[in-house]
């Protein structure tokens, strides 16, 4: 499916179906700025837009594979674009929504999406309520289009920092189930995709910014601020990543030093029972001239001297806190 919006004077004129007769007047009109935004396109619709616009063929044929880095690539007449645009669902996954952006130097802003998931028809809104910017060119509908998804980056980190300050708190709670390792993993994994998906932007909106046919001079602090928008993205993700890194650290330094708490109770406990039974193994020995065996007192002394011996030894693990 595809969507055509043609601007004039900072304003959405129209809003039509895609056809090759728009597309040449919006080109003749020479003040019309046109948007075709295309949702899971057919290799005809890609064919008609290519035909239509004059697109290179190796341009078409990369907007045809998904799971691409994020990259800009300049070809003649238009540069191609592919950013992501992220977010969480309810569950805490991170959801990816890739986007294909054909940026032609002179009257149209190309969009390729395999999923309605961005919300693009609010980035057509915004582009009407400043008709001075809008005038400077497609490098404003862009400019938009980046911002929105940079903002959306932005609002996942802070998420995700939500979620590592809940892991933090349950690290260092009393009580910690064996699942929170599992969950450490689980939110260092969706960071890592997290910045594997935003960080080439950054070079990319950085070499967008080179581009005088669709940054022009009144544009360029909006894309600035755009790159800063990213570079904060990434930093606070980075910071993030830090954080579980060393509650890793954490849980191992707490697990070795359970194991070692446990090593001194049976550490304690075994040397509490080897008294005891060091006396019994003395006294159960079977020779003929042995002291004490006639010795009437001999029983309730050994059991004495086996109960003080290990009240006293437990008495001194208490004092020590092994036990």
């Amino acid at each position: 499916m595809i969507t055509c919006r043609v601007y004039r004077d900072g304003r959405l004129e129209e809003e039509t179906p895609f056809s090759a007769e728009t597309v040449a007047a919006c080109r003749a009109a020479g003040d019309q700025r046109l948007w075709l935004d295309v949702v899971e396109p057919t290799d005809e619709e890609l064919a008609a837009l290519q035909a239509a616009l004059g697109l290179h063929e190796l341009s078409v044929e990369d907007s045809r594979r998904w799971g691409q880095r994020s990259k800009l690539e300049p070809y003649p007449g238009y540069l191609f674009l592919v950013v992501h645009g992220l977010s969480l669902d309810e569950g805490g996954e991170l959801v990816d929504s890739e986007l294909h952006v054909f940026a032609g130097l002179g009257f149209y802003l190309l969009t390729v999406r395999r999923e309605p998931l961005l919300d693009l028809p609010r980035v057509a809104q915004r582009a009407g309520r400043d008709a001075a910017l809008v005038r400077e060119g497609i490098g404003f509908h862009l400019y938009l289009l980046l911002d929105e998804i940079v903002d959306g980056y932005l609002d996942v980190v802070e998420r995700l920092e939500d979620l590592g300050d809940d892991v933090e708190e349950r690290v260092f709670a009393e009580a910690t189930g064996g699942h929170v390792q599992e969950q450490i993993f689980r939110l260092r994994r969706r960071l890592v995709r997290f910045r594997r998906a935003a960080a080439p932007l950054r070079e990319a909106v950085d070499l967008l910014s080179d581009q005088p046919g669709i940054v022009t001079p009144a544009l360029a602090p909006y894309y600035r601020d755009v790159q800063d928008h990213v570079i904060r993205t990434i930093e606070l993700v980075d910071n993030v990543r830090e954080l579980l890194t060393s509650l890793g650290e954490v849980r191992l330094v707490q697990a070795s030093n359970r194991l070692n708490v446990v090593m001194k109770q049976l550490s304690a406990w075994a040397a509490i029972i080897l008294i005891p039974t060091l006396i019994a193994g003395i006294y159960g020995m079977n020779f003929r001239n042995m002291p004490e065996l006639d010795w009437g007192l001999g029983y309730p002394v050994a059991l004495g001297l086996m109960a003080v011996s290990a009240f006293a030894l437990y008495r001194v693990f208490r004092r020590r806190d092994w036990l």
